[in-house]
């Protein structure tokens, strides 16, 4: 049992009252890290006196958006129990649930100009001023942090806004789980390109085949479109290092070929050590 991880999930929205029933039985069974879970869906089922398909449904819900995470199997009279890690990094992204700071305006008995003296005991006043007292003066937000929030706030409006604009939906939530992915480490121009990916894919689908915003962020779609870019990426650095090699070994032969290599590409080979400037003299290149 961990307060730790119970104290996480107790803190964050899970969307429903069953969810969250489910995720607080399962970090109760959970190490300090969120490793460790290991019970039958019939387990909680039982514990939670929710339904067998809910349950069920929860669970499948929970990998997909990257909650749980299945790391084993073990063994027992009925076959196997799934061994589970709650992903407490992804958990810390979710809405929290603290309650918003509400202005609630004039009231009958306004702000007191003295505090209350305390204890009576040592005969030690309070401070001079409350700190929602209307002559406090509040220290202002620096620039540093005004500008790097509204650079933030404009990166996500930037990426939802390639996203399939009749499928936008709940657009605070959205921007917040954008925000949440490039605070976590995402690169803002690979989410972008990964909504775009996404966007093209789905531009000859009908509208109820293609996921509200706020559902695909915050079931953490983009990651396919960051594989595929990953991907690529892998396969454009192997191609260029095919190529250097290619040249070099030209190079290296005196092949006719070498006519053909660039000063640019001369440059990248010496660079790299593939080949040294008495190669490329012997080739009949500039050094």
């Amino acid at each position: 049992m961990s307060w730790r991880v119970a104290n996480e999930c107790a803190e964050r929205r899970f969307g429903s009252a069953a969810r969250k029933q489910i995720i607080m039985f399962l970090a109760d069974k959970a190490s300090d890290d969120g490793s460790g879970v290991w019970c039958s869906k019939g387990t909680i089922q039982r514990h939670t006196e929710l339904s067998e398909s809910t349950v069920k449904r929860t669970i499948i819900d929970f990998l997909q958006e990257g909650i749980l995470i299945e790391t084993g199997r073990r063994h027992c009279k009925n076959g196997y129990t799934v061994i589970y890690r709650i992903a407490l990094e992804r958990v810390a992204s979710m809405e929290t649930t603290a309650e918003p700071d509400v202005l609630t305006g004039v009231t009958v008995n306004p702000v007191q100009p003295e505090p209350g003296t305390g204890s009576t005991v040592t005969g030690v006043r309070g401070s001079r001023w409350t700190p929602n007292h209307p002559k406090t003066i509040h220290k202002p937000p620096t620039r540093r942090r005004e500008v790097a929030e509204e650079v933030e706030y404009l990166e996500s409006e930037k990426i939802l806004a390639v996203y399939p604009e009749d499928r936008i939906r709940d657009q605070r939530t959205s921007l917040r789980l954008i925000a949440a992915a490039v605070k976590a480490g995402v690169k803002p121009d690979d989410l972008l390109q990964a909504v775009k990916a996404y966007a093209k894919e789905s531009e000859g689908y009908t509208r109820s085949k293609v996921c509200f915003s706020d559902n695909w962020f915050k079931m953490r779609r983009w990651e396919k479109g960051l594989a595929q870019i990953q991907a690529d990426r892998e396969k454009a650095r192997e191609a260029e290092v095919n190529g250097r090699t290619r040249l070099a070994s030209w190079i290296h032969e005196r092949h006719p070929m070498c006519r053909h290599i660039t000063n640019r590409q001369i440059e990248d080979l010496v660079a790299s050590k593939l080949v040294t400037p008495e190669k490329l003299r012997a080739a009949g290149l500039q050094a």
